[in-house]
């Protein structure tokens, strides 16, 4: 006997005409669908004519409901995985479900389609190669801002969740910790009537936040650019002396690679001064 499936399945985050039709499809052939908020997403079933039994699993209910769900899947009934807009467990509840069910032998499969964060980050305009996803700052300001220090010498392009009375404070927080200059996007209500994305010095994004309330309202993401990467003189001519080796045996991207695994500085920023080599 084939065991039950735990389809994780990516609802829109604004604009319906996102949503795939083998999610609809799923949602209509599992035996039931866990839901963060019920009577939000029967809202959105309803609409494509979906009539799946709804359950509800939030985090004040998501320790005590698992063992049910398991029992479902036990019983053979697929069962499916939403959150109220985009991709489940993304700053929402679900992986307890999720390990459980793995742990339990049963198959999740993903059903992809919207996620804010990514959706922010592809439209910020910031160095998209590595990047992190912290989710929601904690709401105290002092908690804040420790975790803003923490964060402060992180390299990677930093995606943050915002609520909307707070997202003034945090870009205050954000250019005292990080500086003003420090470049940053306002991603506000994604795929909406209303979509705003607009990436500035983070102390100007401040100021333009505090003085229009309109940017104060609906679903925020922020997009921070990394601190910058530095690299002392001395490792850098370290480097350069291990490319001009390299270079004269090997392709440029291959002495790149070679000259990053060495030296451990990035291969992006090692390939484009092996060409400036090359050339000089």
């Amino acid at each position: 006997m084939t065991k039950a499936v735990l389809y994780v399945v990516a609802t829109p985050i604004g604009n319906l005409d996102d949503w795939s039709m083998r999610a609809q499809a799923t949602l209509r052939r599992v035996a039931l669908i866990a839901a963060e908020d019920t009577r939000h997403s029967l809202r959105l079933l309803q609409h494509f004519a979906i009539d799946t039994r709804l359950v509800p699993l939030h985090e004040h209910n998501e320790q005590g409901r698992v063992d049910a769900l398991l029992a479902e899947l036990e019983a053979g009934h697929d069962i499916a995985l939403i959150s109220d807009a985009g991709t489940p467990l993304i700053s929402d509840p679900g992986y307890r479900l999720v390990a459980a069910a793995q742990a339990g032998g049963y198959t999740v499969v993903p059903v992809p389609g919207a996620c804010a964060a990514i959706a922010a980050l592809s439209a910020a305009g910031l160095a998209s190669d590595r990047f992190v996803f912290e989710g929601f700052l904690p709401a105290r300001a002092g908690a804040r801002q420790q975790r803003l220090r923490e964060l402060a010498a992180e390299t990677r392009t930093l995606i943050f969740y915002e609520a909307p009375h707070r997202i003034a404070e945090c870009l205050d927080d954000m250019t005292t910790v990080f500086g003003a200059t420090r470049r940053a996007a306002l991603a506000r209500e994604l795929t909406k009537t209303f979509e705003t994305i607009r990436q500035l010095p983070v102390g100007e994004l401040a100021a333009w936040v505090t003085s229009d309330s309109n940017q104060q309202r609906g679903e925020i993401v922020l997009v921070v650019e990394g601190a910058p990467d530095v690299v002392g003189d001395a490792a850098l001519h370290e480097a350069e002396r291990i490319l001009g080796i390299l270079l004269k045996e090997l392709p440029v991207k291959q002495a790149a690679a070679l000259t990053a695994e060495i030296t451990g500085l990035k291969k992006n920023a090692l390939y484009e001064r092996a060409l400036e080599m090359k050339a000089e």
